[in-house]
């Protein structure tokens, strides 16, 4: 680490440092929401609800990806930063080459398994007869571009661990860049449709890809992609993983509960699903500008443990959590004034616009507030209370959120389901503050 990345996570004024940290990740979290976003706008001006809806069914496999790129990129992040205040860059280097090759590795294996057993997945995905050439287009160039995909995200959290904020930027705005200009390529132009998306997408991240490897290879201070520091069960891998358990619990979670909604929706008719499918990656926004400023000041936490500095750990938190609210309230008021018009803008079909508009405003009603839920995730990540911060993910997408499924939908039916993630989202925020003010105040300082 050098002396201007020391002076941000030791010396900086607390509301400087944090918005140093979170500026960046922020845009690299909408940059991933634009990701996402461009898959479903483009797909969606073919005027075909079932490509819309075939890539909504395919969307858990793209969450499960992230499960394991967020387990090894959060929680290799995490390790870095508290080798780094503990003085000890021998073993953020082993880190760093762990997160490099098990990404890769981890790639390899899901995208095998994925073209192997590829129609018990479809069928387990909910895929109806009228989605699943569509589903089964996009998710075998999703299945083929996957260590791409891994090792990209993988090193958008991990270069955060010594302070590379702006890499991590400019890593995902490169690869989202290249998939918006080849979206309206391959999925119009060429006529690919929901496969076209699959194919830019995984375009996209080999660009950024690239990125990183130029970033750790020439201008990374503390890390490295040196098959020599590579330890499979090293002291450096074991602490990656253990941290990175509750943020890649969360996203398998949802990846399950995913499956269980599109499960639960294909009763409704494939309306509802493609209707589910904008909303899941419209409320992105809200949530991954909240995982953007936790991400991204989850280094500074970090370090501050690593230091045995409680007070500005506490300062950085209190500051964060107000920056969050702030944020998601005026998100959240927009996207419950102009709900339809957010919908008309990724289709025109009238069902999808019918039960979009419903579904986005009671999903985003936990808005305001779901950024408390992140932060007390991470800053428990970031204290080496990696337990707690797993408790919190497993219930909050599915201890608390697939009953909560089962029991709206048999009550209350669609208006049930749509609001079964704001009530899950509100009952584990309860949760999450109650486990991070116990686990803090026993902290030394």
């Amino acid at each position: 680490m050098n002396g201007n990345e020391q002076k941000v996570f030791s010396d900086m004024p607390v509301k400087s440092a944090v918005f140093k940290m979170a500026i960046p990740s922020v845009v690299s979290s909408l940059v991933l929401v634009i990701y996402n976003m461009a898959d479903t706008f483009f797909v969606g001006q073919t005027n075909n609800a079932f490509q819309v809806a075939a890539v909504s069914f395919t969307n858990p496999i793209f969450v499960l990806f992230m499960a394991f790129t967020n387990l090894l990129g959060i929680g290799g992040s995490t390790a870095i930063s508290i080798f780094l205040g503990g003085k000890n860059g021998i073993e953020a280097k082993r880190a760093s080459s762990f997160c490099c090759y098990a990404s890769l590795l981890l790639g390899a294996i899901s995208g095998i398994i994925i073209i192997i057993f590829m129609d018990p997945i479809l069928k387990l995905l909910g895929s109806s007869e009228n989605t699943y050439q569509f589903s089964k287009d996009y998710l075998f160039y999703i299945a083929l571009g996957a260590p791409f995909i891994f090792f990209t995200n993988t090193f958008g959290h991990t270069v955060r661990g010594e302070g590379g904020a702006t890499a991590s930027m400019v890593g995902g705005m490169i690869g989202t860049i290249v998939n918006i200009v080849l979206d309206p390529i391959f999925i119009l132009t060429l006529n690919m449709g929901a496969a076209g998306a699959a194919i830019a997408t995984v375009i996209g991240n080999i660009f950024g890809g690239l990125y990183y490897v130029y970033y750790l290879k020439v201008k990374s201070p503390s890390l490295t992609l040196s098959l020599k520091e590579f330890q499979i069960l090293g002291k450096a891998a074991k602490r990656t993983v253990t941290l990175g358990i509750p943020a890649g619990i969360n996203s398998a979670l949802m990846s399950f509960s995913n499956i269980i909604l599109n499960n639960k929706l294909v009763a409704y008719g494939d309306a509802p699903v493609a209707a589910m499918g904008v909303i899941i990656k419209v409320y992105l926004l809200i949530v991954f500008i909240h995982m953007g400023i936790t991400n991204g000041i989850q280094p500074l936490l970090g370090y501050c443990f690593g230091a045995k500095n409680k007070d500005r750990f506490v300062k950085i938190f209190k500051f964060s959590g107000a920056l969050t609210v702030i944020i998601g309230s005026f998100l959240t008021a927009v996207y419950i004034i102009f709900s339809r018009e957010i919908i008309e803008f990724f289709i025109s079909d009238k069902d999808v616009i019918f039960y979009g508009r419903d579904m986005l405003i009671a999903t985003a009603i936990s808005g305001p507030v779901l950024g408390i839920l992140f932060l007390c995730i991470n800053s428990l990540q970031a204290i080496d209370k990696p337990f707690l911060s797993t408790v919190i993910s497993i219930c909050r997408q599915g201890f608390i959120y697939i009953p909560l499924l089962y029991i709206l939908d048999n009550t209350l039916g669609l208006t049930g389901i749509n609001f079964t993630q704001a009530v899950a989202d509100y009952t584990s925020i309860i949760l999450s503050i109650l486990l991070f003010k116990i686990s803090i105040n026993g902290l030394k300082h």
